[in-house]
């Protein structure tokens, strides 16, 4: 293990932990309620203790992770009504991105929105459903990203990392990726048109449906 003057030390060594580790816990490759192991994980990042637990207070503070007193640290469990609540914020968020991404889109970006929504469709009509949650994760990237909303995209990603285990459920659920597609498209649709209003309220019944979706 590298000591504390080295390179595996330092700001620059907790934001490589904390990135890392965040990107685990969003992937899903860390499960809600593992263990986190300050020795284990400074050995896989190559990094100090002190990073490890630097990163891993930061993490907390974005609700990924639970510090327990006397027993450490692990991937914190989000209760259903969490997920509610957290999705609730999202369609305020993700209905102004759409909004603005309507205005703003170039061509190009409009194309992508297109293939995106053709891929889905084709997905669901395979019958592939984690391609379709792919697809699905990749076109809410993308109209974020084409918001150029970034203080809506900040807020998303620390909301949407919290959400890994319950969106992974809904993706697996039959028919659940059939019944999302025509709002997807819908929201594409709204996008291409220009149309800011349409966008966000297409936003807002597909996550309305996310919202009945985990309640049941």
């Amino acid at each position: 293990m590298p000591n504390e003057a080295g390179p595996g030390s330092g700001e620059q060594a907790k934001q490589h932990a904390l990135v890392q580790l965040r990107q685990a816990i969003a992937r899903g490759d860390m499960a809600p309620a593992q263990r986190l192991v300050e020795n284990e994980l400074a050995e896989q990042f190559g990094v100090t203790r002190a990073s490890i637990r630097a990163a891993l207070i930061d993490l907390a503070s974005e609700g990924l992770v639970e510090r327990i007193r006397n027993r450490g640290s692990r991937v914190r469990v989000v209760t259903v009504e969490e997920a509610v609540a957290i999705t609730e914020c999202r369609m305020v968020l993700e209905g102004l991105c759409a909004a603005k991404a309507a205005v703003v889109a170039n061509e190009e970006q409009l194309a992508e929105l297109t293939e995106i929504g053709t891929a889905m469709t084709k997905a669901v009509a395979d019958g592939e459903p984690v391609t379709y949650s792919e697809l699905n994760h990749r076109l809410h990237d993308r109209i974020r990203e084409f918001s150029g909303q970034q203080v809506a995209v900040e807020l998303l990603e620390r909301l949407n990392a919290q959400l890994v285990r319950h969106r992974f459920q809904l993706a697996l659920r039959p028919g659940r990726p059939q019944q999302s597609l025509s709002e997807h498209l819908a929201m594409i649709e709204a996008i291409r048109a220009g149309n800011p209003r349409a966008a966000e309220e297409a936003v807002h019944a597909h996550l309305a449906s996310v919202i009945d979706a985990l309640r049941q």
